[in-house]
C-alpha cells in the first residue's frame, strides 16, 4: 500500500528536519546523462525527496548497462529516460519528474535546463562534458554545476573526493583515472562518485557549502 503524500512528506521530515526538508521539495535539479553516474545521482536524490528532476538521455538501456545503472533486466531497449522515471516512481511516489529523450547540445541546453536550480553533469564523453560545463558557467550564472572527473578502473575508493572549484562549481571524482587508460567501469567505483555528486547537491540545497 502507498502512503499518502503527507504520511511521505512528514516521514522526511522526520529524517532530515522540517526547515531542510522544505527546501529539498521546493528544488529543482537537472540530472544530464542517465547512465552510471546519473541514474545513480538520481535514485539519491530521489529518495532525499527533492521535489523536481529533469532527467536528460537520449539513449536506450543496454544489456551492458546493467552491471553499475539504475536498470532492471526486463527494461532492455527502453529509452533511460522511461526506464528511469518508472523505477523512481516506485521508489519516490510524489516526485515530479520531467524528462527530455534528447542528446543535449550547445543550442537546446538553455531550453533543456530551464527551471533548473542545479545542474548534474553526468556525462560518459569528455566532448560532451567540456561543452555542457562550459555552457553553463558561461551562460547561467545563476546556477550551480556539480560534475565529475575520474571514477575508473579498481583505485582506492579514498581517491573519490569533492572540490569546490568556483562559488557555484563543484567537481567530483579521482581527477585522473579515464575508462580508456584503466579498462573497467567498477560499479563501486561509479556509485562513490554518483554518491559525492547527490550529497553534494543535497549540501547545497541545505545551504552547506564547501569550503
Amino acid at each position: 500500500m502507498i502512503p499518502t503524500k503527507e504520511e511521505w512528506n512528514e516521514a522526511l521530515f522526520r529524517r532530515h528536519g522540517k526547515d531542510v526538508q522544505e527546501k529539498l521539495l521546493s528544488a529543482t535539479v537537472a540530472v544530464c546523462g542517465l547512465g552510471g553516474l546519473g541514474s545513480n545521482i538520481a535514485v539519491a536524490l530521489a529518495r532525499a525527496g527533492v521535489g523536481k528532476l529533469i532527467l536528460i538521455d537520449f539513449d536506450r538501456v543496454d544489456i551492458t548497462n546493467l552491471h553499475r545503472q539504475q536498470y532492471k533486466a526486463n527494461q532492455i531497449g527502453k529509452y533511460k529516460t522511461e526506464a528511469l522515471s518508472e523505477n523512481l516512481k516506485e521508489i519516490a511516489p510524489y516526485i515530479d519528474l520531467v524528462i527530455h529523450t534528447e542528446r543535449v547540445t550547445e543550442e537546446n541546453t538553455a531550453y533543456l535546463l530551464k527551471g533548473a536550480d542545479i545542474v548534474c553533469e553526468a556525462f560518459d564523453n569528455a566532448e560532451c562534458k567540456a561543452m555542457l560545463t562550459n555552457l553553463v558557467l558561461e551562460t547561467m550564472p545563476d546556477k550551480f554545476l556539480v560534475a565529475a572527473s575520474g571514477m575508473a578502473g579498481f583505485g582506492s575508493a579514498n581517491s573519490i573526493k569533492t572540490r569546490r572549484i568556483t562559488s557555484k562549481f563543484y567537481l567530483c571524482g579521482d581527477g585522473e583515472s579515464d575508462v580508456a587508460e584503466k579498462g573497467s567501469l567498477v560499479s563501486s567505483r561509479v556509485m562513490l562518485c554518483a554518491a559525492h555528486q547527490a550529497h553534494t547537491i543535497l549540501r547545497v540545497l541545505a545551504g552547506e557549502f564547501e569550503t
